[in-house]
C-alpha cells in the first residue's frame, strides 16, 4: 500500500519518518516545503532528524497517494480542507490524527470525513505520543481505530511504533479531545502553583467527565480505558512536551503564549462546554477551563467555584 502524509508538522513529519524507517515509502506533503526536499530535514517543525531514504517530499497535492492517507492536519481546519479536496480522496482510506472537537459543528475527526468525504474510508490514529519520540524511534503504543482496522494495524506498525486496532470510533476520538482540555486544567493548576495533589485530582475527575460525555456520544464504556483515553490523559497532563499542558502553565503564572503554535485543547473545550450543555452532561472541569480561557474567571476563582460543588459519591 502507498502511505500518504498530509501536513508537516511535527507530529506529521514523525509519523513519516517512522513509516519510512520500517521500509514503507511515504510522501510527506507539505503546503509550504520549503527546502526539506534538499537538505532532507524538517528543520521548522522537527529539527535534529534525518529523513529515511523511502520517504519523499512533495507540495503537490496530486502527487500523494491514493491509498492509505494520514490527515496530520490541525483541527479546526480539517473540515475546510476535506471540503475543498474532497473529489480527490474518493475511494481512500483516510486516517485522521489530529484530537480536537470542531468548534463550529461540534463533529469529531471521523464525523467530519464522512460528512465531507462520502466516498472515503474513515479512520483514526491516537494515543499517547510526542513527535520527538516517534522521531526519534523510541518505543510507542498507539490505537488505529476503523471499522475494519486489521490492514491499517499491519500497514502502519513498526519496530518501534506499535499499533493496537480498535473499532469504536466514537471513544477512540472522544479520549483524544478531552485529554487536551483535561491537560489544560492540569497546567493551569500547576502554573498557579496549586500542586500535585490538585493535579492528581484534576486527572481523576477529567478522566470521568471524558468517560460521561464519550458514553452520552456513543463510545464503549471500556474505550476510554486504553491508550487513546487513560493513556493520552497520562502522558498530556504530566509533562511540559505537551503543547496544551504547557499552554495551561503559562497561561497560571500569567506568562505571555509563544505564537504560531496549535493548542487543540483551546478550541474542543468551548466546543464540548457547548455540547455538554446542550445534553446535560456534568462536565464542571470542561466548563472551568472554557471560562479561564475566555476570561470570565481567574484560575483561583475557578478553583473555588470547583470546591463548592456540592459534596457526591464518587
Amino acid at each position: 500500500m502507498k502511505v500518504s502524509i498530509l501536513g508537516a508538522g511535527a507530529f506529521g513529519t514523525a509519523l513519516a519518518i517512522a513509516i519510512a524507517r520500517g521500509g514503507t515509502p511515504v510522501t510527506l506533503w507539505a503546503r509550504d516545503p520549503g527546502d526539506m526536499a534538499q537538505s532532507r530535514e524538517n528543520t521548522r517543525r522537527l529539527p535534529g532528524f534525518a529523513f529515511p531514504k523511502g520517504l519523499t517530499i512533495t507540495g503537490d497535492l496530486e502527487a500523494t497517494g491514493t491509498d492509505i492517507v494520514l490527515l496530520a492536519l490541525p483541527m479546526q481546519r480539517l473540515a475546510g480542507f476535506l471540503t475543498q479536496h474532497a473529489d480527490r480522496f474518493a475511494g481512500c482510506t483516510l486516517v485522521a490524527t489530529c484530537k480536537g472537537i470542531d468548534l463550529t459543528t461540534g463533529e469529531s475527526p471521523v464525523e467530519i470525513i464522512a460528512r465531507t468525504c462520502p466516498n472515503a474510508t474513515p479512520a483514526l490514529l491516537s494515543g499517547p505520543s510526542f513527535a520527538v519520540d516517534v522521531a526519534a524511534g523510541l518505543p510507542t503504543a498507539l490505537t488505529i481505530a476503523a471499522t475494519d482496522p486489521e490492514p491499517l494495524q499491519h500497514a502502519l506498525s513498526g519496530s518501534n511504533l506499535r499499533l493496537y486496532r480498535a473499532t469504536d470510533l466514537t471513544g477512540v476520538a472522544t479520549g483524544g479531545a478531552l485529554k487536551n482540555v483535561i491537560a489544560i486544567s492540569c497546567g493551569l493548576a500547576m502554573g498557579a502553583g496549586l500542586g500535585e495533589s490538585a493535579r492528581a485530582a484534576l486527572m481523576t475527575r477529567g478522566f470521568a467527565e471524558m468517560n460521561r460525555f464519550a458514553i452520552a456520544r456513543g463510545a464503549e464504556p471500556d474505550t476510554l480505558q486504553g491508550l487513546s483515553g487513560f493513556g493520552d490523559l497520562s502522558l498530556t497532563c504530566t509533562s511540559e512536551k505537551s503543547r496544551n499542558f504547557t499552554y495551561g502553565l503559562r497561561l497560571g503564572r500569567g506568562e505571555p503564549q509563544p505564537e504560531g503554535l496549535t493548542i487543540e485543547g483551546q478550541a474542543t473545550a468551548q466546543a464540548v462546554s457547548i455540547l455538554a450543555q446542550k445534553a446535560n452532561i456534568d462536565m464542571p472541569i470542561t466548563k472551568m477551563v472554557a471560562a479561564v480561557m475566555a476570561g470570565h474567571v481567574t484560575v483561583n476563582e475557578a478553583c473555588e467555584l470547583l470546591l463548592a460543588r456540592p459534596l457526591k459519591e464518587e
